[in-house]
């Protein structure tokens, strides 16, 4: 099954020299994502190698940009890749950064700075082919020179999603709904006997960063950012999102606020992202006019389902229209495919026989998706075999004084986790490719005392408001939560069955959700075999599951980074326990 019919080889050149491609002669494209969140992903004929985001290098800050171009080719080599082997580098689209008179991003090469010509941002300028190939000779990425070749910013996300899809696997057609910061909701069909790929319509006139700009004006959010670089600006607007989606569970849905959302917003005069900066303005100059009565959290909540509806309606009125009868395929892309309530909402329209999204459907799988654009145009492959555990691999390094290490196997660490009831730090085999902690750069820990979701979100420095997710096998999961079944990567909304929310309380939202991810079995990650030797232990197939990262930076990159960390007793990797030789650092905040 794509997606999970394959776990990461030790070695990557081995990996290189099991995908031939027609004729005997393999394609090894290299995608890069050049401004924020930056990345470098390589695709063997269709197989994904790996998938290197910049955060998660070094202890990189979220939202990194690429940093240097040289980066691409020190990337590949401490894979095992040497970059005169790629046959084709492909860069993502994106706009004209910094007053620029093209698309382009500012860039370093070698320490010198420059400009990188790339794509536009979405089809524009007569070009009406979302997979219009540019190509340009402004940088050789390897030795074989050749250049480069770029596809529209939206294109990425259009085949990352469609191409990592069981649709793909099938030769299924599909609709991909992409909504991305700075465009708004497009609807594509993808056919995928004939590879056409074609612009349906867009939906809304609202750039998917209205969100998290309208509520940048609202407390605990606003900053005034006239002090900062702009890269820190951009950092902070891009964590915006996915903390106010949290947030919105402290308030209350009030419906009589939309007419004035709906009014404020028809009346711009035309759709561009600066609107949403002039609605939160407006809303928060006249909120006791326009919002009387409302907390901060309730006006968040509001607006967060006045986005989720207005896009449920519209596409469920545009498929019925274009689609009459049918039930079709629908994979969502874009960041704006993270938040789960309007991802719930889609499904539960049950217009869809089935909705996919990637565990990368932000700019983290920008890489991704690029190198898929080039894959699917050679026209060889349309579906990608990948795994969600094909980030850097982790290794070790230097430990501080003291600490101790032990063999340690899965079992072992159910054990420990069922008796000590202490988090303890997850750090095995390959990251996972996109945002979100999967079990392999996780902070695992019993979820059956509420104080644990407390405790987790003070080690690592997080509001109070942050849930915790909960991780559980994939068939227990409808035992436990509604609806249930398998959500590998946290993507949809589920509550508790029964008594569930009274006997794993830590992983209980404000308003009564839960964040699921389910694991497979049988699917060789050792936090499975960890839960299930946990539930045969306890009688709970359910454990808290956070990222394992310092604050605002991707996750550890290796074991000594953790240690430094030292909040928590325990460090699992690989089979090795480490142990904090201060027992006064256990489990808390300094």
């Amino acid at each position: 099954m794509v997606g999970s019919s394959w776990l990461p080889w030790g070695n990557s050149v081995a990996m290189l020299q099991r995908a031939p491609t027609k004729g005997g002669v393999r394609m090894l494209i290299c995608g890069v994502k050049a401004s924020h969140d930056g990345g470098v992903a390589l695709i063997d004929g269709q197989r994904l190698v790996f998938s290197v985001e910049t955060e998660k290098l070094d202890n990189g800050l979220r939202y990194s940009r690429l940093g240097d171009l040289r980066r691409v080719g020190e990337v590949l080599r401490a894979e095992g890749v040497d970059p005169a082997e790629i046959d084709r580098f492909v860069v993502d689209g994106w706009w004209a950064e910094d007053g620029l008179d093209e698309p382009g991003v500012p860039i370093c090469d070698g320490g010198r700075e420059t400009v990188l010509p790339v794509a536009p941002y979405l089809e524009s300028g007569g070009v009406r082919d979302p997979l219009h190939r540019y190509t340009f000779a402004a940088h050789d990425f390897g030795p074989r020179g050749g250049g480069y070749s770029s596809y529209f910013h939206v294109a990425n996300h259009l085949l990352g999603s469609y191409c990592s899809s069981p649709f793909a696997a099938r030769g299924e057609d599909a609709l991909v709904l992409v909504w991305d910061g700075g465009t708004t909701p497009r609807l594509y069909e993808v056919t995928g006997g004939t590879r056409a790929v074609r612009l349906v319509s867009s939906l809304l006139p609202l750039p998917g960063n209205y969100f998290s700009d309208f509520c940048s004006h609202f407390e605990p959010f606003h900053r005034d950012t006239t002090g900062m670089d702009r890269e820190s600006r951009v950092r902070h607007h891009l964590s915006v999102a996915g903390k106010a989606m949290a947030y919105a569970a402290l308030g209350r849905v009030e419906p009589a606020a939309f007419p004035v959302f709906r009014q404020v917003i028809a009346g711009f005069p035309s759709i561009s992202p600066d609107n949403a900066f002039v609605l939160g303005e407006k809303i928060l100059a006249n909120r006791e006019q326009f919002m009387p009565g409302l907390s901060n959290a309730d006006i968040i909540a509001t607006f967060q389902e006045y986005l989720g509806r207005a896009l449920t309606d519209r596409l469920t009125a545009l498929v019925r229209r274009r689609f009459p009868g049918r039930r079709v395929n629908l994979c969502l892309g874009g960041g704006c495919a993270l938040n789960i309530k309007w991802n719930s909402g889609l499904r539960e329209t049950g217009l869809f026989t089935s909705i996919w999204i990637p565990p990368f459907p932000n700019d983290s799988g920008a890489a991704i998706g690029t190198a898929c654009c080039e894959m699917f145009r050679a026209g060889e492959h349309t579906a990608l075999d990948w795994n969600v555990y094909s980030g850097p691999r982790i290794t070790v390094g230097d430990l501080p004084a003291g600490w101790t290490a032990t063999d340690c196997d899965e079992r072992a660490l159910a054990r420990l986790l069922h008796t000590e009831g202490e988090p303890v730090v997850v750090l095995d085999g390959r990251a996972e490719i996109g945002p979100r902690a999967l079990g392999n750069r996780s902070i695992l820990a019993p979820a059956t005392d509420i104080a644990m979701k407390k405790r987790l979100n003070l080690i690592k420095d997080r509001a109070d408001y942050r849930p915790v997710a909960p991780i559980c096998l994939t068939d227990r999961a409808a035992q436990v939560f509604e609806p249930g079944g398998a959500d590998p990567y946290m993507l949809f909304e589920h509550t508790l069955r029964g008594d569930w929310a009274r006997r794993v309380p830590a992983v209980v939202h404000l308003d009564g959700t839960a964040r699921l991810q389910t694991i497979d079995a049988t699917s060789g990650s050792a936090t499975a075999t960890v839960l299930a030797e946990y539930e045969r232990l306890s009688g709970i197939p359910v454990l808290c599951n956070t990222s394992a990262n310092l604050n605002g930076r991707g996750f550890f990159p290796d074991v000594a980074s953790a240690a430094r960390w030292g909040r928590t007793r325990s460090i699992w990797s690989d089979g090795t326990l480490y142990t904090n030789p201060d027992p006064t650092l256990r489990g808390t905040a300094p």
